[in-house]
């Protein structure tokens, strides 16, 4: 498993994540969605330096130049709906990349248990692509498997990338027994407990709900 944990990393990072986690900041709504679109915009930067790059020619008005460029756009993929601010923050560095979205919840049954439903799923092809799926939060990783599972329907990437701000040690054990191997799993932060009713400790709370409002 390759876990990219950047809160072992000092960075502005650990600031967007101190704010939303921090209950008095989280009530302002706005500022907890730019915080997550920050989030992404950072990940997105590191990751970037790890991408493939080509040697480009360019023209500028005065002469010729060669930069390395990427070599390839990803395809954004996000869970409906709290993932939407992390996406954007990805999607504003990323900005040529294709995107996918699905919509997907936790349908619960009598004692507590939830398993995934999957109900809709917008998304290009995705063979031979570079795949990154962006979820804020990495708790049991059964959201994550459902998604992947459902865009595999659209092909098989060569590359996927999951990306989380806070990802409990139990969800990436789990998502890494069920996806790819060489799948990299990239963090902001990583919170060693779950509680009975599978939310991460300490965690931040229901990030759909604190960027959206009360379902």
């Amino acid at each position: 498993m390759i876990v990219k944990d950047f809160s072992k990393k000092n960075s502005l990072l650990n600031q967007f994540v101190a704010e939303l986690r921090d209950q008095e900041v989280q009530q302002d709504r706005m500022r907890f969605r730019r915080n997550l679109e920050r989030c992404g915009e950072v990940l997105a930067y590191e990751m970037s330096k790890e991408m493939a790059y080509t040697p480009r020619e360019i023209n500028s008005p005065l002469g010729e130049i060669t930069i390395p460029l990427p070599a390839d756009q990803p395809v954004l993929a996000t869970i409906l709906r709290a993932g939407l601010p992390f996406h954007q923050g990805f999607l504003n560095y990323f900005d040529k990349a294709e995107n996918a979205f699905v919509s997907a919840y936790r349908r619960y049954h009598k004692g507590g248990d939830f398993e995934i439903e999957v109900e809709y799923a917008s998304c290009p092809n995705l063979e031979d692509k570079v795949l990154i799926i962006c979820d804020p939060m990495l708790a049991t990783g059964a959201s994550i498997e459902a998604v992947f599972r459902a865009l595999l329907r659209r092909g098989t990437p060569r590359e996927v990338h999951v990306v989380s701000v806070i990802a409990s040690t139990q969800g990436l054990a789990f998502v890494n027994r069920k996806l790819p191997g060489g799948t990299t799993f990239w963090t902001a932060a990583i919170d060693n407990e779950l509680t009975a009713q599978a939310y991460i400790v300490p965690g931040l709370g229901d990030a759909g709900d604190l960027a959206y409002g009360d379902k």
